[in-house]
């Protein structure tokens, strides 16, 4: 295992200009039309809000397999999340996650298939949000 990661940490994330702080990506498999990826964070690091779009289906399945960290959805509180975790996603619902302030977080993103998908990249979470964690 590659850092102690399950799946190793892969490669510096190339959606990085969503994030706040370093993540890297490792894709895992495309086939059969799921993308499935190992994310990590480095602590502190979480992603910009964003909604995951489709006509139909769609959303992102979360299973965490290291460290910890939180997942928000917009109007709810901040849940903590620890491995072995899995958070359910619809789509068009507007989230972010990301690790602690302490811990590096890893978790596979599965994306549910669906019909014209995509995701809107939205503001960061800010330091004044995320400090109150």
């Amino acid at each position: 295992m590659e850092n102690n990661i399950l799946f190793g940490k892969g490669e510096p994330n190339p959606f990085g200009k969503y994030f706040i702080g370093q993540s890297y990506l490792k894709m895992l498999s495309t086939e059969l039309g799921v993308g499935i990826a190992n994310v990590t964070f480095e602590a502190g690091c979480r992603n910009n809000w964003h909604i995951h779009k489709a006509t139909k289906g769609g959303g992102q399945i979360l299973m965490v397999t290291k460290g910890e960290g939180w997942y928000q959805e917009e109007g709810k509180e901040p849940q903590k999340l620890k491995v072995g975790d899995i958070v359910n996603i619809p789509a068009h619902v507007k989230h972010w996650h990301g690790a602690s302030k302490d811990s590096e977080f890893t978790h596979i993103a599965i994306e549910v298939p669906g019909e014209n998908t995509g995701t809107d990249w939205c503001e960061p979470v800010t330091d004044e949000e995320y400090s109150k964690l």
